[in-house]
């Protein structure tokens, strides 16, 4: 009996310590951590309780060229077409929808939104992006917004529960994955991974007195190594990502649109040649179809920006100048004309 009550006590002694060091933390150290590791929360928090638009995205809706007379993001542009509503965004560069659902959980349910509209990117669903760097510290900032207990949440940021992988082993599973996966073309082709294609790209360029690959051959390289994938909707983890926004967007009552960006397939072709442009096409349709299938609104850029509009001329980016970044508003305000009638102002008039 003595064995029972002293094991009884221990018991109530831990419980009550726990209990003490999880209303402690909550109260005097949760927001500090929350400020550091997830401060977009502020943006979350700042919505309105009434927001007719939210959207979010990545890089490309805040980049902008230095010449550019007009500076404003993509989610500004399309609040000028509607001047009534109120529209606000969540941006964080790098991120992909994997992290976008991080974001939108944790919007207070009290928060009346009535359209969402998501950023949806190609390169994401492709291993160079699945298998980023940046993908380890991304994770570790959406640890505090999940709706588990703060303390909870706590440890799991100390003992790096969640996604943490280094960048060795990202970068060997983006290696492997790029040598595994068979491109099923339905004609003849001299490459069908992405390796043997990007050391056969870089075998046939020009190189420097260093040995460095000429920068028109490198970035063909890359062009190869951001879009040279096929699109499997039952094992890419984007898939994924987009059904359970989906989803989430169903329980909210969230008018959910999609924003596929536009490629700059004018280059992708003179660098590497219709193969490449043959893989994007086939991913693009079947985004498409994907989507539409499942009843959601995607607003198709694919094809609406041009090569002098998009920013970065030696990299693969959506960062697009003044004039590309007006050419994805105005399809994207056109396009919610259907769920918000009688809204739309030109900005002309």
């Amino acid at each position: 009996m003595k064995i029972l009550k002293h094991i009884a006590l221990r018991i109530v002694m831990l419980t009550i310590i726990l209990l003490s060091t999880s209303l402690i933390y909550t109260k005097y150290f949760y927001e500090s951590d929350l400020q550091e590791h997830s401060p977009i929360i502020n943006t979350i928090r700042e919505l309105p309780i009434e927001t007719d638009i939210l959207y979010v995205g990545e890089s490309s809706n805040l980049m902008y060229a230095e010449d550019d007379a007009d500076k404003r993001t993509i989610s500004k542009m399309i609040a000028g077409y509607y001047p009534s509503l109120t529209i606000r965004d969540l941006t964080k560069q790098a991120s992909h929808a994997g992290i976008f659902k991080s974001f939108l959980r944790a919007i207070p349910k009290e928060k009346n939104i009535k359209t969402v509209v998501l950023t949806l990117n190609l390169r994401s669903f492709g291993a160079g992006w699945i298998h980023s760097g940046l993908e380890t510290p991304l994770r570790k900032n959406t640890v505090l917004l999940s709706d588990q207990h703060p303390i909870i949440k706590r440890f799991l940021l100390s003992f790096k529960g969640y996604d943490n992988d280094d960048e060795q082993i990202r970068d060997h599973a983006m290696k492997r994955q790029w040598k595994v996966d068979f491109l099923d073309f339905p004609y003849p082709v001299k490459y069908t991974n992405v390796v043997d294609w990007d050391e056969a790209m870089a075998a046939s360029g020009k190189r420097d007195a260093e040995g460095k690959l000429d920068s028109i051959t490198d970035l063909a390289c890359h062009y190869i190594k951001a879009f040279a994938f096929q699109i499997d909707t039952l094992t890419n983890p984007r898939i994924q990502d987009f059904n359970e926004i989906i989803e989430l967007a169903e329980e909210r009552g969230w008018n959910l649109v999609l924003n596929l960006l536009g490629e700059d397939l004018e280059k992708a072709n003179s660098l590497v040649g219709k193969d490449l442009t043959f893989l994007m096409d086939q991913n693009y349709a079947l985004l498409l179809d994907y989507f539409k299938r499942k009843g959601i609104l995607v607003v198709d850029n694919y094809r609406a920006v041009s090569t002098p509009y998009f920013i970065d001329q030696d990299w693969t980016t959506e960062h697009y100048t003044e004039e590309g970044r007006k050419i994805v508003a105005r399809n994207v305000s056109e396009a919610l004309e259907e769920l918000h009638k009688g809204a739309f102002v030109s900005p002309d008039k």
